[in-house]
C-alpha cells in the first residue's frame, strides 16, 4: 500500500506540472494568434474554433485540473487509509484540500480575476504537499508490530 500511496501522491505532482505546462502552452498560442492580428472575444471563446496554436492547452488545463486531478487525490486519501505510515492521512487530507481550494479557484476566475494569483501559489503549495506525502511514506518506519524478545527474561 505504501508503493500505491506514493505513487499516487507523485502523480499529483506531476499533473500539477503538466497544468502548468498545458496553460503556458494555451497563452502562448493566444498571444501568438493576436501578434498575428487575431482578436480574442467572447465569440471566439464560445466557438471552441480557435485554430491557432495552443488551444489545446486551454482543454488539457480544464480536463486534468478539473477532472484527474481531483480523482487522484481523492484516490490518495482513500488509501491512506489502509497505509500504516505515520502522517499518511493528515499529508493526503492535506492534498485533498488544496486541490478542492484549487479546483474551486480556478472555476471563480471567471467571475474574480484576482483569484488566479492565488490559485498560481495554490498550485505550488499542491506540489509541496503532495512531495511531501510521498517522501514521507518512503521514510516512515514500518508499522509492523514486531515481537519483544529479550535475553534477560528468558528463564
Amino acid at each position: 500500500m505504501r508503493k500505491i500511496y506514493s505513487a499516487l501522491a507523485w502523480t499529483v505532482a506531476g499533473a500539477v506540472v503538466v497544468q502548468a505546462a498545458a496553460i503556458a502552452f494555451a497563452f502562448g498560442g493566444m498571444l501568438n494568434l493576436v501578434s498575428e492580428g487575431g482578436v480574442v472575444d467572447k465569440a471566439l471563446l464560445e466557438s471552441f474554433q480557435a485554430a491557432g496554436v495552443g488551444e489545446s492547452g486551454f482543454m488539457i488545463h480544464g480536463l486534468v485540473g478539473g477532472v484527474l486531478i481531483p480523482l487522484i487525490a481523492l484516490a490518495l486519501l482513500v488509501v491512506s487509509f489502509f497505509v500504516r505510515a505515520r502522517g499518511a492521512k493528515l499529508w493526503a487530507a492535506a492534498v485533498f484540500g488544496l486541490v478542492v481550494l484549487q479546483v474551486i479557484l480556478g472555476f471563480s476566475i471567471t467571475d474574480m480575476p484576482y483569484l488566479g494569483l492565488i490559485h498560481g501559489a495554490n498550485a505550488l503549495a499542491v506540489v509541496a504537499a503532495a512531495s511531501v506525502a510521498a517522501l514521507r511514506v518512503r521514510r516512515s518506519p514500518s508499522a509492523t508490530i514486531e515481537e519483544a524478545t529479550s535475553d534477560a527474561v528468558a528463564a
